[in-house]
């Protein structure tokens, strides 16, 4: 176990061949365990899990920054370097982006870099990196 507890997350999905492209191909994360129902992801050191379920709910959106974030959504937060290397990876995969990268909350406590996109099922993603690590948690 590592210092910091590994988090388990499930999201649907309506297509797994998509799913396993999106996760495998483009974001480049290792596949575990899987079924005809579900897939297990490596998702740097977090057990994530893409389950078959074709019905959606509609998306939300709240204003944070001037942009509008998608809700719910997750992802990780990433070392500076790997955050514009992910980015990279995106963009020569044509990701689409939610919220293009930049940087949020300039010259403001939390100061980050952050992105927003969508996996093919519509689940909303955001990757995040802070120069300064103890801003994680600013007020």
């Amino acid at each position: 176990m590592t210092t910091i507890p590994r988090f388990h997350l499930a999201v649907p999905v309506d297509d797994l061949a998509a799913a396993r492209h999106f996760y495998g191909e483009v974001l480049g994360l290792s596949q575990g365990r899987s079924s005809d129902t579900w897939v297990d992801w490596n998702l740097h050191g977090h057990q994530f899990v893409t389950h078959l379920a074709p019905a959606r709910p509609q998306q939300i959106h709240n204003p944070v920054d001037g942009h509008d974030v998608p809700v719910p959504h997750f992802g990780l937060i990433l070392d500076v370097a790997v955050f514009h290397e992910l980015a990279g990876r995106l963009r020569a995969a044509g990701t689409p982006f939610v919220i293009e990268p930049y940087v949020r909350f300039e010259g403001l406590p939390g100061e980050q870099w952050t992105m927003f996109l969508l996996d093919p099922a519509g689940n909303a993603l955001e990757f995040k990196a802070f120069a300064d690590d103890s801003q994680v948690f600013a007020t």
